[in-house]
């Protein structure tokens, strides 16, 4: 049932009755009444009506049904040009995943195993830089330089605590980085033209993003040729997962055509039900994306910070550092780098 509300508007003429009466002009002078004898006009009323608008029986036909959502689709990744690094964007809109300290353990091992590495840290907090021990008090230059002005590239670089790693750091002056950005043109892709003479000199570069789906993220989607998913292994994993590959799928159709998706990383996993539960639906749904083995909870993780140091030059042993030893032997082959 729905209400129906209709119009009735009335006038009346001073000293006499309202119902029926009308505004009229002299037939003799063509002309309006006086102001005095003019009438005055009735607030307008509404009458509510009650209309029927059941559907009839049988009217499934009408009804439109629930489609069922697509289904989560990830693009796969292509084969890095020869003679170049592989640039791949560490990502997840969600927080507290993991992202960063991925970045760390992974270019750390890949430096231990003789590989170049460069670690791109876009990422406003600039944990990257504390993770493998760069003082970022001596930095003249970061990321923000590195994105408006392409020509610092070179000297934007600094080493760490790990052989053959090196980072262009990250700091709060990102923040207000977009805002500077939509004043340019071609803003999109600013940060894969910085890249573009650093690549002959590494095998890999990892890149550490925000939080967040801005343009600093959108940069370094179009400057990547893979991209790797930390996912927490928590309840609305997959609902994330779902938001990250229509951006992906849109980046990919519209600003970088060889993106693809290297791999998923189940992240900060415990022997519960509910992680079990929920790494199962991943391992479900995209089976030949998933890095295994999974990043168990791990004191050991959260200490190698504190010390300037990644886990495998803190605690190799312990179960972060296992896992992702583990992880990087999955990713040394994914990337050609073995």
């Amino acid at each position: 049932m729905a209400l129906r509300r209709e119009k009735i508007c009335g006038t009346f003429n001073k000293g006499s009755s309202a119902k029926g009466a009308r505004m009229s002009i002299d037939e003799n002078t063509g002309s309006l009444p006086d102001v005095g004898k003019a009438p005055l006009i009735v607030d307008v009323d509404f009458v509510e009506e009650e209309e029927n608008t059941a559907l009839p029986l049988n009217s499934a036909d009408v009804i439109s049904q629930p489609k069922s959502g697509r289904p989560l689709e990830l693009p796969l990744p292509i084969v890095t040009p020869a003679g170049r690094a592989r640039v791949v964007t560490v990502t997840n809109q969600k927080g507290g995943v993991g992202k960063t300290t991925t970045v760390i353990n992974i270019a750390a091992q890949l430096g231990l195993r003789g590989h170049r590495v460069l670690v791109v840290d876009a990422d406003s907090q600039g944990n990257c830089a504390t993770g493998l021990g760069v003082d970022k008090s001596k930095v003249k230059h970061t990321t923000r330089d590195l994105i408006l002005s392409p020509e610092t590239a070179v000297n934007a670089r600094h080493a760490t605590a790990v052989d053959g790693v090196h980072m262009i750091v990250g700091d709060r002056t990102l923040v207000g980085l977009e805002q500077e950005m939509l004043r340019q043109l071609g803003r999109e892709r600013r940060l894969a033209e910085a890249l573009v003479p650093l690549l002959p000199h590494y095998d890999i570069i990892l890149i550490d993003t925000p939080p967040s789906l801005g343009l600093v993220t959108i940069n370094a989607l179009v400057a990547s040729d893979g991209v790797l998913i930390p996912v927490q292994t928590e309840y609305f994993a997959l609902e994330g997962l779902a938001l990250l590959a229509g951006t992906i799928r849109e980046v990919r159709g519209l600003l970088n055509p060889r993106l693809g998706v290297d791999g998923v990383l189940l992240t900060m996993h415990a022997p519960t039900l509910l992680n079990q539960q929920v790494a199962n639906e991943i391992l479900e749904h995209l089976p030949e994306f998933v890095v295994q083995p999974a990043i168990r909870r791990n004191i050991k993780l959260a200490e190698a910070p504190s010390h300037g140091i990644p886990i495998h030059l803190h605690d190799p042993n312990s179960k972060g550092g296992q896992d992702y030893q583990g992880v990087t032997d999955v990713l040394e082959g994914r990337w050609g780098l073995n």
